[in-house]
C-alpha cells in the first residue's frame, strides 16, 4: 500500500473566527491575530538554530521491528502536515498511536528509547525556578503565553533527520521537525526560546520550556512589554495557542506558584490534598492520617501531645467516638502539616524524591527534598483503572506524579520511590503492552531512577493512596503531559486528578483581571 504524504508547501495561516473575535477586545493583543494560528503552517522556517542529535563514537544504526498497526492508524500518516517523510533510514524506531482525548482521531508516538540510548545527552540547563521568580519583586501586572505546537516549530539538522526514522509495517518514515519523546528535546528548546528573548530575560520576560510570563509594574508599562514579546514572536515565527493564553491578570498561576503584586506564594492547590482530607471514621482512616502526620514529627512541635486523642481510638478495644478534642487534634495536625517548617521550598539544585504507592482505593505521592515534604497529591482510581493489573497501577502512580510536578522534575534529577518491586526495570524491560509503552513516552523525558522502597517505609504514599475514597478530587478534562505534542501532552494518559502546574484549566474570560483560556 502505498502512502501519499502532503507537499511541505505552506498552506494560509488559519486564525479561528471566534478566537479572532476574542482577541479583537484585548489590548495590544488585537494587533498580532497572526501571532495566534489555529494550525502550524506547514514546516517551519530555516531558524539559527536546528535540533542535532549526536551520538556516542562508534554507534551503529539501531533498527527495531514495528508494532502492530490499524488500518485507521495508517490513515493518521495521510493527515500529516508535511511533518514528516518517506525515508530509506537505516534507523528505525516503533511507532504507535494514541488517542487525543479532546479531538478525536490519533496522534502518533514514537519509541525512541533505543535512539536516546545512544544520544549524548545535552548539558544545557533549564532554569532554577527560585531563580526565577527572584526578579518579581514590584510586579502588578502579568501575561502568560503558551506555544502551539512548540517542538514542532523546529527544524531538526539535515543530516540528523535520518535518526528520527520510525518503523510501521507499511514502511519507513522520518520527522523533518524536532520529535516528541527525543531526549535532548527539552533542553533544545529552552535554548532556542532563550535565544529568542535574551534581551528580555530578566528584566520583563520569564520563559519556561514553551510557556512565556511577561510581568511589568503597572498597566502602561506591561503594553510595552507585552508589544515586545509579541513582535518578538512574530519576527521569529513563532505561533501561541490563545485558548491556553491569559493576559491583563492581576493575580496569575505559574508554574506551581501564585504571582501577584504581594509576591510569590505557593499555590493553594499544592496542600489542597491535605487540607480537604475529611474526618476519618474508622480506626484504619485514623491510622492512614496518623501515618503520614507522624512520619513528619520532628517537625511538628508537641506532635505526641497534639495527636492523643486521636491515637488514643486506635487502641485495643477502645471505643470509637469522635468528640471535639478528636476534631481540633486533626485540624491542628493539617494545619501543622501545611504550613512553612513543613511544605519546604524546593532546591533545584539538588536531586528530587518521589514516593508512590497505588491501592484499591487511589494513587498517592509526595514530592520531596532531603526528607522535607514539597508537596503532597492523591487521586481517586477511575472505573476502568480498577481492572488495571498491580504493576500498572503502581506505574500509572508514577506517571500521575510527573505529570503534576513536570516543572519541577524536568531537568532535575528524580529518584522514584515504590512498593512494586518490578517497576525497576521498567526502563530496560523489552517487552511492554500498549499502556506501558505509552506511559514510557512520558517517563523517558526525566532524569530518574526507580527504586524499591517496602511499603511500612513508603508510608506517605501510602496513606495518600488508600484514603482516596475519602473524597472525590476535582476531575479537570485537560491534563498535560510530555509525550507528543508541547502544547497538546494531554495525550498518552488519562485525565488529571490535580493540577499543580501552569496547565490548570481557566474558564475563557475577557482580559479585566481574568483568564483568557
Amino acid at each position: 500500500m502505498h502512502i501519499h504524504l502532503p507537499s511541505h508547501k505552506h498552506s494560509p495561516p488559519i486564525v479561528n473566527a471566534t478566537e479572532a473575535q476574542l482577541i479583537e477586545k484585548i489590548p495590544v493583543v488585537s494587533d498580532f491575530s497572526d501571532v495566534f494560528l489555529e494550525e502550524l503552517p506547514r514546516l517551519p522556517p530555516d531558524r539559527d538554530v536546528e535540533f542535532a542529535i549526536e551520538l556516542v563514537p562508534s554507534t551503529a544504526p539501531v533498527s527495531r521491528r514495528p508494532y502492530r498497526m490499524a488500518l485507521d492508524e495508517l490513515k493518521e500518516l495521510k493527515l500529516d502536515k508535511g511533518f514528516i517523510r518517506p525515508s530509506s533510514s537505516p534507523w528505525g524506531c516503533p511507532a504507535l498511536f494514541v488517542e487525543k482525548k479532546d479531538q478525536g482521531g490519533k496522534r502518533l508516538c514514537v519509541d525512541y528509547r533505543p535512539l536516546n540510548a545512544v544520544t549524548i545527552k545535552n548539558k544545557y540547563p533549564l532554569p532554577h525556578i527560585d531563580i526565577l521568580f527572584d526578579q518579581l519583586a514590584g510586579a502588578k501586572v502579568f501575561s502568560k503565553i503558551d506555544l502551539r505546537s512548540g517542538y514542532y516549530q523546529i527544524k531538526i539538522r539535515e543530516e540528523d533527520i535520518p535518526k528520527t526514522a520510525f518503523s510501521t509495517r507499511y514502511g519507513l518514515y522520518e520527522y523533518l521537525v524536532m520529535s516528541f519523546g527525543l531526549t535532548n528535546a527539552p533542553a533544545f528548546f529552552m535554548y532556542m526560546m532563550n535565544s529568542v528573548f535574551m534581551n528580555e530575560l530578566d528584566k520583563f520576560v520569564v520563559v519556561f520550556i514553551d510557556d512565556i510570563l511577561i510581568y511589568s509594574k503597572s498597566e502602561e508599562e506591561h503594553k510595552e512589554h507585552l508589544r515586545i514579546v509579541l513582535a518578538r514572536l512574530r519576527e521569529h515565527k513563532l505561533y501561541a495557542k490563545f485558548s491556553k493564553c491569559a493576559f491583563w491578570l492581576k493575580e496569575v498561576s505559574f508554574l506551581g506558584h501564585i504571582l501577584s503584586e504581594k509576591g510569590v506564594a505557593v499555590d493553594p492547590s499544592k496542600v489542597k490534598d491535605v487540607l480537604n482530607w475529611k474526618q476519618p471514621e474508622t480506626v484504619t482512616e485514623i491510622r492512614s492520617f496518623l501515618g503520614l502526620a507522624g512520619y513528619y514529627r520532628r517537625f511538628i512541635k508537641d506532635f505526641s501531645k497534639t495527636a492523643k486523642p486521636m491515637t488514643s481510638l486506635t487502641k485495643k478495644n477502645a471505643k470509637y467516638v469522635w468528640n471535639s478534642n478528636c476534631e481540633e487534634a486533626f485540624q491542628t495536625l493539617k494545619k501543622l502539616l501545611t504550613s512553612a517548617p513543613v511544605l519546604a521550598q524546593p532546591d533545584v539544585t539538588k536531586p528530587f524524591d518521589v514516593y508512590c504507592d497505588a491501592s484499591g482505593s487511589g494513587l498517592g505521592c509526595v514530592l520531596m527534598q532531603e526528607g522535607r515534604v514539597i508537596a503532597y497529591a492523591s487521586r481517586q482510581l477511575r472505573r476502568h483503572e480498577a481492572n488495571y493489573a498491580t504493576h500498572d497501577l503502581e506505574l500509572a502512580a508514577v506517571v500521575h506524579a510527573l505529570k503534576i510536578w513536570r516543572h519541577y522534575l524536568l531537568g532535575n534529577t528524580c529518584h522514584i520511590y515504590t512498593d512494586h518491586k518490578s517497576l525497576k526495570y521498567i526502563l530496560t524491560q523489552p517487552e511492554l503492552n500498549m499502556r506501558q509503552r505509552r506511559w514510557l513516552e512520558l517517563i523517558k523525558d526525566y532524569d530518574l531512577e526507580i527504586h524499591y522502597h517496602p511499603g511500612k517505609a513508603n508510608v506517605i504514599a501510602d496513606a495518600l493512596s488508600h484514603r482516596a475514597h475519602c473524597h472525590v478530587l476535582e476531575v479537570r478534562p485537560t491534563a498535560r503531559v510530555i509525550c507528543c505534542e508541547i502544547d497538546e501532552i494531554e495525550v498518552i494518559t488519562e485525565q488529571m486528578a490535580l493540577q499543580l502546574d501552569h496547565r490548570a484549566y481557566h474558564k475563557r474570560a475577557n482580559y479585566s483581571g481574568t483568564e483568557t483560556r
